[in-house]
């Protein structure tokens, strides 16, 4: 007699699903997992479900990770809520995370601890201050408040709200046994970001330990403000500790580089990246692309676009905008079309490049196009910067008054920049009357900036109407406003050297000046006859001369002909647009000396070859 034997499914306890999970790297494996839990009766398991919406979060599954929590876990802890919330934050759902929290209070009796705080106040720092104040009245009742890591996230919710005095307040209040490498980056960050630098590094420099977190948020802070040079020797004294930069730091520097047009220091920086196998992502790559296109080279940006694997359009944006700068308009706008043949979607950036392409080359055909284009094919509403654009493109082709007529019909109030691109159109096609009327508009509006006085002084000095001049210039002294004096660099040996109009302060100034005399002598075998209607002052020509002679880029070209070799070319960053004089001279020198000399001016790069310039007078 046979007897029947019973099949036992025997399943893997739950440590064994919760091993398997940890170490779980595929979202298909995860789901065959998350199978297997439901087919053996542990889906309602706390740990295992816990274990599940966290490796859903990491994987990128919010939605599934979200669900897991609301809808399949009985009694969920605040462990899991707060972990989620916590996932929420990190993929920058900063309203979501707060309502999650709201749901959390709402919907159970969960306490919320430290770390459903600290997370949460991380969304609250990106949002208005109502939420962040009521969550540290909150923090407080519980006794939470002077936790590190909710002390550190309530001093970015008042810092991100500008309110600098209540994080510096909290700041002063931690405990001494708090972790003062967390609150004080912080706190640091809070700093630099309001530009107030000073502070900021006191607290940097009174730090007994810094990680790199802290290096990147000082760094950035100035690199954001416009202080390169100090962002530069900060990180040299970065590599001399011992924190090593990551690819965050190597952001900041190559931002520093660019705005001071550093080639050579951006380069080694480049290296330093590949030989300490720094992570290289398209943050990094376009960063490298707008270092190279701002120092000059974009045979180098070009180089590192192809490097990159997944371009996005941020690194299509600042390859555009790179040949946009350097005058390759035709060359920009074939970039454009590229990108909307492999189905990338582009952004207000990117027509703010292919309008400033257009506007360098006097592209006026190809620039109403894509301004018509922009909302009849691409659903972008302009913006103020693209109307500037469209001025800008009009106003240097010469058409004046079509340019006003745009400002006029605009739907949003003109800004300062826009009416003073219209007004430097008045004055290079001497629309004197308009010009008038423009800048006696921004004087009665109160809104009018050094540009403005500068300006209406030089339509004035054009037609000779020394009184009035002397009027503007009267006004603006009594006004308070001052010129932005000019500014010329130049990078030798890897050291960035500066030089305004007249300047004394170089230690090789003596060299210098006899540099520029033995120029002066040259230049006028070769025909130049020096511009001096441009001198806009009521002086004697020797003197006019004189003026034109020691503007800043001459000074720094003549040191960049005295520091290095023959035949080397020499590049220099201007801060305001290059003058007619300084640009017919340097062509020359060009020619003369047989060197490449390439300025980047406020507006576009100049590349100057034997005589000629890539902008072919057009700028």
């Amino acid at each position: 007699m046979s007897v029947a034997v019973p099949i036992i499914h025997h399943h893997p306890p739950p440590a064994h699903f919760s091993s398997l999970i940890d170490h779980c790297t595929s979202s298909r494996r995860l789901f065959e997992l998350h199978a297997a839990l439901l087919r053996s009766g542990l889906h309602s398991h706390p740990i295992l479900n816990f274990k599940l919406q966290r490796r859903y979060s990491s994987l990128g599954h919010l939605d599934h990770s979200l669900s897991l929590l609301l809808h399949l876990t009985p009694n969920p802890s605040v462990f899991s809520f707060s972990s989620a919330i916590h996932s929420l934050v990190l993929h920058g759902l900063h309203s979501n995370a707060l309502h999650l929290y709201i749901q959390m209070l709402s919907s159970s009796p969960i306490t919320p601890n430290a770390f459903t705080f600290s997370s949460t106040l991380r969304a609250c720092a990106n949002l208005s201050p109502g939420p962040g104040l009521a969550l540290h009245s909150q923090a407080i009742r519980l006794g939470l408040a002077s936790d590190s890591y909710v002390a550190t996230a309530l001093i970015d919710v008042y810092a991100s709200t500008g309110d600098l005095i209540s994080a510096r307040i909290l700041f002063d209040r931690l405990p001494a046994e708090n972790d003062l490498v967390v609150s004080s980056t912080a706190l640091i960050s809070c700093y630099a970001k309001a530009g107030d630098l000073d502070n900021a590094r006191q607290l940097f420099d009174r730090m007994p330990e810094r990680d790199c977190v802290c290096w990147n948020a000082m760094i950035d802070g100035y690199t954001q403000h416009g202080n390169p040079t100090k962002a530069m020797g900060l990180f040299r004294k970065m590599l001399r500790s011992s924190v090593k930069p990551n690819e965050v730091t190597v952001i900041s520097v190559l931002s520093a580089c660019a705005q001071m047009g550093a080639l050579d220091s951006g380069k080694w920086v480049h290296s330093y990246l590949k030989n300490n196998k720094i992570r290289f992502n398209a943050q990094v790559g376009t960063a490298l692309i707008d270092m190279y296109c701002k120092s000059g080279s974009l045979e180098d940006a070009y180089q590192v676009f192809d490097e990159i694997r997944d371009k996005d359009i941020v690194a299509w944006n600042s390859m555009i905008t790179g040949h946009a700068m350097h005058g390759h308009s035709r060359k920009a706008l074939e970039l454009f079309s590229q990108l909307c043949d492999e189905g990338l979607r582009p952004t207000d950036v990117t027509f703010i490049g292919v309008l400033n392409a257009c506007s360098h080359a006097g592209l006026v055909t190809e620039g109403r196009a894509l301004f018509q284009s922009m909302e009849l094919v691409h659903s972008i509403e302009p913006k103020i910067e693209h109307y500037g654009c469209m001025v800008d493109l009009l106003g240097r082709a010469g058409l004046v008054e079509e340019a006003h007529d745009l400002i006029q019909s605009m739907r949003i109030e003109p800004d300062l920049v826009l009416w003073g691109s219209l007004l430097a159109a008045c004055r290079l096609y001497k629309k004197a009357d308009l010009g008038k009327k423009v800048a006696n508009f921004l004087l009665d509006k109160g809104i009018a900036n050094s540009g403005t006085y500068v300006l209406l002084s030089n339509i004035h000095a054009t037609l000779g109407n020394w009184e009035e001049v002397i009027k503007v210039r009267t006004l603006m002294k009594d006004s308070g406003v001052q010129r932005e004096p000019g500014c010329s660099s130049i990078e030798v040996n890897n050291t960035v050297y500066e030089f305004i109009v007249g300047d004394l302060r170089h230690p090789k100034i003596k060299e210098i000046y006899a540099m520029l005399d033995e120029l002066k002598q040259l230049l006028k075998a070769h025909g130049y006859v020096p511009r001096t209607e441009l001198v806009l002052h009521d002086l004697e020509e020797p003197e006019k001369e004189r003026a034109l002679g020691v503007h800043s880029e001459k000074l720094a070209i003549a040191f960049g002909l005295i520091s290095t070799e023959p035949g080397t070319s020499i590049k220099i960053v201007k801060n305001l647009r290059v003058c007619v004089d300084c640009h017919e001279v340097t062509k020359l020198i060009s020619k003369i000396m047989g060197r490449k000399i390439v300025v980047r001016d406020r507006h576009r790069f100049h590349h100057f070859i034997d005589g000629s310039c890539s902008c072919g007078d057009y700028w």
